[in-house]
């Protein structure tokens, strides 16, 4: 079976985001089947090739994947405008692939929607097999944040949405909530499949070697955010929780923001304006270099803006990270993850908005080490009880075969 598959935001481990992709690709290649990745370029991450760039793109093999690499350089710092520009130009070039490029099924993942385009495209003018994969609710998520407000635009975007859905012989979601918004939009059951994030279990073992970044004592209690300091992420909540802390003296517990994002400098003046010595900020690492962040952290924070469209819609790598890791989680929302944290006893479930909720499980983390290596060790066995990213893989890629045309197979 040869796979097109189209993620615009494609990253190996030597880059710094999620891998997801990544794990899939390699996974077909295992299973004998070939896989032509159609991505673009953005701040921080690695798609493996490093040649100049011909024409606009640049193609090369990395570890059995063919990788389509298009120059069209993302960054979450771009404005709205500079964005969608690099998502359609993504999305009108890899029209071109599935019109020309050799395959037997197209695959593309969200974000962006425009994702969507190309397999559309291979379904109804080449007849191609399309499994589309949902990581976020759209238009949903953009409206309920207020980030886009146009009714034209939320009513193209509902289209393109309805369009993509439609097209494909196989929707995946990464959760409850993105399943169920899929089958709202009337899409048969039969058709839909859910497979959420995984861990990487080999990536986040013992071996790494663990590292605290400058200003965290070995003594200190470290809770680490490690993501996207975007509008979604609602990181003005940790800071509230370090005035909280800082408030009540407890020098002894440490909170590093690790990564990027368009609010990163904004969050950074926040810190030096109010003195917030307890907060630390890293610049994103790759995941061998996170690994070993991880191995010193004592908890994992989710934190997400308290919008509702977040409670069930969303399907973060961090997480997964997180308990791969066999961290304990501190979760500032409602949904579908605080639901799992409280059943499996694995961290903490906090309300959204609350500073002194937020602080208090910080302290109480820092004052019963004990109970919070408990709370890792039945984190980690989550991880490879439910979200083995081997596992995932499987089913993932069985939804793949059911599509493929006989005759099609490794």
């Amino acid at each position: 079976m040869k796979v097109l598959y189209f993620h615009q935001h494609f990253v190996t481990p030597r880059g710094t985001g999620g891998i997801r992709s990544y794990a899939m690709a390699r996974r077909l290649v295992a299973a004998g089947h070939s896989v032509t990745m159609v991505c673009g370029s953005f701040a921080g991450g690695h798609t493996g090739l490093d040649t100049a760039f011909q024409r606009g793109m640049r193609r090369g093999v990395v570890e059995g994947i063919d990788v389509i690499e298009l120059d069209l350089a993302y960054s979450n710092s771009d404005g709205f405008i500079k964005r969608t520009a690099t998502f359609l130009k993504f999305a009108l070039r890899s029209i071109s692939f599935a019109l020309t490029e050799p395959y037997d099924v197209i695959f593309a993942t969200t974000t962006p929607l425009t994702a969507g385009l190309p397999g559309i495209f291979a379904r109804w003018l080449r007849s191609k097999p399309f499994v589309f994969e949902v990581r976020d609710l759209w238009p949903e998520l953009p409206r309920a944040m207020g980030v886009i407000r146009n009714p034209a635009i939320l009513w193209a975007m509902g289209v393109l949405e309805w369009t993509s859905y439609r097209s494909a012989h196989r929707v995946i979601g990464l959760s409850p909530g993105i399943v169920e918004g899929i089958a709202h939009r009337r899409v048969p059951e039969e058709r839909i499949a859910m497979v959420p994030n995984g861990c990487d279990l080999s990536i986040f073992d013992s071996s790494a070697e663990p590292w605290r970044p400058l200003g965290v004592q070995p003594s200190d209690l470290m809770a680490v955010f490690a993501g996207t300091h975007g509008m979604a992420n609602g990181l003005d909540a940790v800071l509230d929780a370090a005035v909280e802390l800082k408030r009540r003296g407890r020098a002894d517990i440490k909170i590093v923001l690790i990564g990027q994002g368009k609010l990163k400098p904004a969050l950074e003046a926040r810190a030096r304006q109010e003195q917030l010595d307890n907060v630390v900020f890293h610049a994103a690492v790759n995941k061998g270099k996170l690994a070993g962040l991880m191995a010193s952290t004592d908890v994992g924070l989710q934190v997400l803006a308290n919008v509702p469209a977040f409670y069930f819609g969303t399907s973060p790598n961090k997480f997964f990270d997180y308990i791969a890791a066999g961290l304990p989680v501190l979760n500032n929302y409602p949904g579908w993850l605080a639901e799992m944290i409280a059943t499996e006893d694995c961290g903490f479930a906090v309300p959204p908005d609350d500073a002194s909720a937020f602080a208090d499980a910080l302290e109480r983390a820092a004052d019963d080490r004990d109970t919070l290596k408990a709370m890792g060790q039945r984190a980690r066995a989550l991880a490879e009880r439910d979200f083995d990213r081997a596992k995932l893989a499987d089913l993932w890629l069985q939804t793949l075969e059911s599509v493929a045309p006989a005759g099609s197979g490794a």
